[in-house]
């Protein structure tokens, strides 16, 4: 290939890493922004011996890159694209046969390596950008890895990345670790203090960084780099920049922009002008912007995240890391010093690292290619979540992808054929050949945000959209102005819906027809029922604007809802809630699909429950799809399933809701004591946990026969809990936790017990005389707490020493209640004299 002539720092170890692949098949590169690896990198080994001719992959995580970096490459060995370097993207392939480096974006390296895991006539695979940690990057890798071990050990594996932990990497890479100089100048990183209302979120924030962008065009030269969390932001500030300065250009770039207008962003200023560039993350990494010699972050950016609760992932926007950070301001120091102007307090802490998709996104799509590869036995970085996982297994067998084993069903094979999300693609597979070109438009809308601006935005009417897009096509300006939607947005769907037509091989794609006929009402839901169908909803009977989804959860219409009064909806977007979570796009769809296309969610089950109101066991059966109840009817409750039903009613309102005697209470007293002091004897726990986790064992035998709560006798429920004692702990219990002790006057004694404190004898101080020690129980180990009580039955003294009382306490209470209660005998010598219960005999 071709050298230019120009210089980068990354050349000064392209032989070391020739060597390096030479004696390894795998290595890690890590170098900076600038470096040069990304273009000079695969050029390099296309004449090392062990490639053998073969072709050089090059995984690019952003289409916008993948093309930069083919077209640089290209022009610089001399040559077009579709040459010796290529590239192939999503709807677009530019390769030939004399390709041998092609960039590749992420989902085309799996299908790659999908389609072909020998990768015939592949030498090498260079993942670039990795630090980026996209699903599909770490999927490619842990899949190359696969490939390479058991199938290719020849294959080339080269980890690239400007910010990453290469130590880290190098452990599970297995590889040994090479670093390039970058080529930086200094960069003043500056936090500039934000005003009242500038800061964001504030609703001034557009105005607050065309501040931070007019210092940085008045303190330095060339152009501003600014970096936003999206197309929405970047509308905003374009907006905001208004009249900045007659020489000052300002350009957006971002993943939704038409080719020509990515090449404008990429291009030098005008000889004379300066400009203002507002991108979004695609302009970290990869990228080469002319003449930047100042950056604005807002420190934000747009990343997917995945609610597990209610099955959505969306893009949120988030605070970015600080390698992120670091790789924004190292953009404005390639050609000279520069300035960074970061939009956040300096005290701000951010996360080092930017966290793996695979630990945040709905794995659907990932489950579907470990289905295909045939096992998830592989070398992650990261490994899935294996809730997140089980969740998109579940939803890949609602769609049909996987049958009941988990194994790849036909329906399956087709979708990773047509290489889309396996919603989107169940959507068109599932359409007939009336709704062909209808399901295209569909899940181009479905992919892309929502085209309707402004007050039209908030319409929840999903089918809105569909007819602004066929107003475009059709050309009627008006109606588009009248459905409030961006007709550039727009432009940029109809393009991706003709691709989708063309993978479908659909002969209208790109004819720009005009509208095609919808047929019916429910014709866009009938559509996206086969995307959606845990997002099914049903209308509740008692509140028209709350709908209950077949994922079980709950939904509602918002106040001014286009969608009021539909019994039956699919739900294309939501905003997760504490309850209810609101509808933000939906459609009505066709009830009569749900037998035709998912009649394998479709049950007939009894469903037994506890009425509270009642305090009985209802009995119904039900129809229902999936948790949307179709149809109801009550029927008598059998035995056997009232029994589970009456267990969930005490679980639900506690032991407390059973009938509790005094003797059963005093019985759990008794065993949870002696259990605590003599733990031996291997008594059962009677505490209210262990008794409710246990109820299957020990009461429900005693509810057999039984609807009713109410129906169990205290006799039973004492009986029940006795069930749990065999006959030698009842004896032990008896003899070391007795109900009551004979005391020295013959009488027997209640002993009371209670939870975490001593038992308790209370007893007249003349029914022990001649007792001297406090008696025990638990085996001795256990002192009675004495309440000696008058004559009269109130307290005297509370003690657990016996002989003290007798010995200092006794003669002051005799001094003090002989007078009172002179019938009863108060002897000068206690030890000696005869207990009783009794008075004096009359006469004494």
């Amino acid at each position: 290939m071709r050298d230019d002539g120009a210089r980068f720092p990354v050349d000064a170890i392209l032989p070391g890493l020739l060597r390096a692949l030479a004696d390894g098949t795998r290595l890690v590169l890590e170098a900076p922004p600038g470096a040069g690896k990304t273009t000079r990198v695969p050029p390099a080994l296309l004449d090392a011996d062990w490639l053998g001719g073969r072709k050089v992959l090059l995984l690019e995580p952003r289409r916008i890159a993948a093309r930069a970096a083919a077209e640089f490459m290209a022009a610089q060995g001399g040559s077009r694209v579709g040459g010796l370097v290529g590239y192939r993207i999503r709807f677009e392939n530019r390769v030939s046969a004399a390709t041998r480096i092609e960039v590749v974006t992420e989902g085309i390296l799996t299908r790659l390596i999908q389609d072909d895991p020998e990768l015939g006539g592949v030498g090498a695979i260079l993942f670039d950008e990795f630090h980026e940690r996209h699903l599909h990057g770490d999927l490619g890798a842990a899949l190359a890895l696969d490939v390479q071990a058991n199938l290719r050990p020849d294959l080339r594996l080269v980890i690239m990345s400007a910010t990453l932990d290469g130590e880290r990497v190098a452990r599970w890479f297995d590889a040994p670790r090479l670093a390039s100089e970058g080529r930086s100048h200094p960069v003043r990183v500056v936090h500039p203090p934000a005003r009242s209302g500038e800061a964001w979120p504030d609703r001034g924030w557009p105005f607050g960084v065309r501040r931070a962008i007019e210092t940085a065009l008045t303190d330095g030269e060339g152009d501003v780099l600014v970096f936003l969390p999206g197309k929405r932001e970047i509308e905003r500030v374009h907006a905001a920049l208004a009249g900045i300065g007659d020489a000052v250009d300002v350009v957006a770039l971002h993943g939704d922009l038409a080719l020509a207008e990515q090449h404008a962003a990429l291009s030098a200023a005008a000889p004379g002008r300066r400009r203002v560039v507002l991108a979004t993350n695609v302009a970290e990494s990869s990228l080469t912007l002319p003449g930047v010699r100042a950056v604005v972050d807002l420190g934000l950016a747009r990343e997917p995240r995945f609610d597990p609760n209610s099955g959505f992932t969306r893009l949120d926007t988030s605070v970015v890391s600080q390698a992120s950070a670091d790789q924004r301001a190292g953009r404005a120091g390639r050609l000279g010093p520069g300035h960074a102007y970061r939009l956040w307090p300096q005290s701000r802490r951010l996360e080092a690292e930017r966290r793996p998709e695979i630990t945040q996104v709905e794995l659907s799509q990932l489950a579907l290619e470990l289905a295909a590869w045939g096992s998830d036995a592989l070398r992650w970085l990261d490994p899935p979540p294996a809730g997140a996982l089980a969740q998109a297994r579940e939803l890949l067998r609602r769609l049909g992808a996987l049958d009941a084993d988990g194994r790849l069903a036909q329906v399956g094979r087709r979708m990773l054929a047509l290489g889309a999300t396996p919603r989107l693609a169940a959507a068109v597979l599932r359409a007939d050949a009336a709704q062909a070109a209808l399901a295209c438009d569909v899940v181009a809308l479905v992919e892309a945000r929502n085209p309707l601006r402004g007050d039209a935005g908030r319409n929840d009417d999903f089918r809105v959209r569909v007819a602004a897009l066929q107003a475009w096509r059709a050309r009627e300006q008006a109606r588009v102005r009248d459905a409030g939607a961006d007709p550039k947005a727009l432009a940029a769907i109809a393009q991706a819906a003709d691709a989708w037509r063309r993978r479908c091989g659909d002969p209208r794609a790109g004819s720009g027809s005009g509208r095609d006929a919808v047929a019916s009402a429910t014709a866009i839901g009938d559509v996206l029922v086969h995307a959606f169908p845990d997002r099914i909803a049903r209308q509740d009977p008692g509140n028209p604007r709350r709908y209950t989804l077949a994922n079980g959860r709950g939904a509602r219409l918002a106040d001014d809802s286009a969608l009021y009064g539909e019994p039956w909806l699919v739900v294309v977007d939501l905003r997760q809630e504490d309850r209810d979570s609101l509808v933000h796009a939906a459609a009505p769809f066709d009830p009569a699909l749900l037998e035709r296309d998912f009649a394998d969610r479709l049950v007939r089950e009894r469903s037994v429950t506890w009425n509270r109101d009642t305090r009985a066991v209802d009995a119904f059966e039900l129809r229902r799809f999936d948790a949307i109840v179709l149809e109801r009817r009550g029927v008598p409750a059998r035995p056997e399933d009232a029994v589970p039903a009456l267990l969930g009613a005490v679980r639900e309102l506690g032991l407390a809701a059973l009938p509790w005697s005094d003797h059963a209470r005093e019985l759990r007293l008794r065993v949870n004591a002696l259990r605590s002091w003599c733990p031996e004897l291997g008594l059962p726990d009677f505490s209210d946990a262990a008794l409710l986790a246990s109820l299957d064992e020990w009461l429900a035998p005693y509810l057999a026969g039984k609807r009713r709560l109410d129906a169990l006798q205290a006799a039973e429920l004492s009986e029940a809990l006795a069930s749990r004692i065999d006959f030698a702990q009842r004896r032990a219990l008896d003899e070391q936790a007795p109900v009551a002790l004979r005391v020295p006057s013959g009488m027997e004694r209640r002993i009371s017990y209670a939870d975490g404190a001593a038992p308790v004898l209370a007893v007249k101080l003349q029914e022990l005389f001649g007792l001297a020690d406090t008696p025990r129980i638990g085996g001795g180990r256990v002192p009675l707490t004495l309440h000696l009580l008058s004559p009269g039955g109130k307290p005297v003294q509370v003690t657990q020493d016996l002989r003290s009382f007798w010995e200092r306490t006794y003669p002051e209470v005799k001094k003090e209640l002989k007078g009172r209660y002179p019938k009863h005998p108060w002897p000068d010598d206690p030890w000696t004299a005869a207990p009783t219960h009794r008075a004096k005999p009359r006469g004494t």
